[in-house]
């Protein structure tokens, strides 16, 4: 190696060493500049790592014969069945029952409750009066913040068979009582109409966050070439705020097989259990009620992977022909 390709080396090592030092001196300025925007994350951060990622520790326990006298050594101790559990699932008689009552009633309220929010959000940025908009926002956000308890306790009020008010109606008007909580048919129309009720305000705001960042002037310019709001709505706004939509809807569908336990576990009883019961409701009396954390674990890890797979294949069609996507 001649001397010049020494200098030629050792200049280049040089250049490294002065980079790193340079990142390592501009990463130490950017933690002192955030470092209270950095302190208010930090409660956040331990919240994730306390209740979500540490758990998943405890995920082997679907591969295990865990047994709950161990204490939580027996996840290291458990002794190993492989795919036992999920085999007893896919081999029993319920298991695509339970399957196809998640995936339906999630489909629905995906279905229905997610094109409210847009077309609330539209219709309520078309509104001039500013102190009407702001009582409509107000008004559709609020039942968002009742807890799905009451939501619940207002449903088995309204409609129920002797005291409830849509039944009276039903037989004023000369129709027969219905008894819509114990009738298997009515169980996911009252799940998906309620869930929209009480979300819609709430998941429009990010809508509406949307829509009043595009700039007057491309709603003038419209204007000027004579567009109708129609004209407006379906030439503007839906094409700027389309990137929004595909990355909430890409992220909602990682939830098809995700069906809240709270209100689902609240509406049931034997009576539906034909079409409400659910996955997450059978990971509850599997877990808690009959003490099988492996079988339980098991499920909970098959319905988690069909939405993060779900997801993934969202995304990527989504980047590949729409060029949008959240990873």
């Amino acid at each position: 190696m001649t001397r010049s390709d020494q200098k030629r080396m050792l200049k280049k090592s040089n250049i490294v060493k002065k980079t790193k030092e340079e990142k390592r001196q501009e990463f130490k300025k950017n933690i002192k500049r955030d470092k209270f925007l950095l302190l208010m994350f930090l409660p956040v951060a331990i919240y994730y790592l306390i209740f979500c990622y540490l758990p998943m520790t405890g995920l082997v326990m679907s591969f295990q014969d865990f047994k709950p006298g161990h204490g939580l050594l027996g996840i290291y101790t458990g002794d190993w069945v492989g795919l036992k559990w999920f085999r007893q699932f896919f081999g029993s008689t319920f298991a695509w029952q339970l399957i196809r009552n998640t995936f339906l009633l999630s489909f629905y309220s995906l279905l229905f409750g997610f094109p409210i929010p847009i077309i609330f959000a539209i219709c309520i940025t078309q509104i001039r009066n500013k102190h009407v908009q702001r009582s409509a926002q107000l008004i559709t956000y609020l039942p968002y913040f009742i807890s799905t308890v009451v939501v619940v306790g207002m449903l088995t009020n309204f409609l129920s068979p002797s005291t409830g008010i849509v039944n009276q109606i039903i037989t004023r008007l000369g129709g027969t009582q219905i008894n819509f909580m114990s009738t298997p048919g009515w169980f996911r129309s009252l799940y998906v109409i309620s869930g929209s009720w009480q979300s819609f305000g709430f998941n429009s705001i990010i809508f509406v966050a949307a829509i009043m960042g595009i700039s007057p002037e491309l709603y003038e310019a419209m204007r000027v070439d004579g567009a109708n709001k129609r004209e407006q709505i379906r030439y503007l706004i839906l094409p700027m705020i389309k990137s929004t939509i595909i990355l909430l809807l890409i992220m909602s569908l990682g939830n098809l097989l995700s069906v809240g336990f709270e209100k689902v576990y609240l509406m049931y009883n034997s009576a539906v259990y034909e079409t409400a019961d659910v996955i997450s409701t059978y990971v509850y009396r599997q877990g808690i009620e009959n003490k099988n954390f492996s079988y339980a674990t098991a499920v909970g890890l098959f319905n988690s992977l069909v939405g993060f797979t779900i997801v993934s294949i969202s995304n990527w069609f989504s980047r590949k022909f729409n060029e949008t996507s959240i990873w």
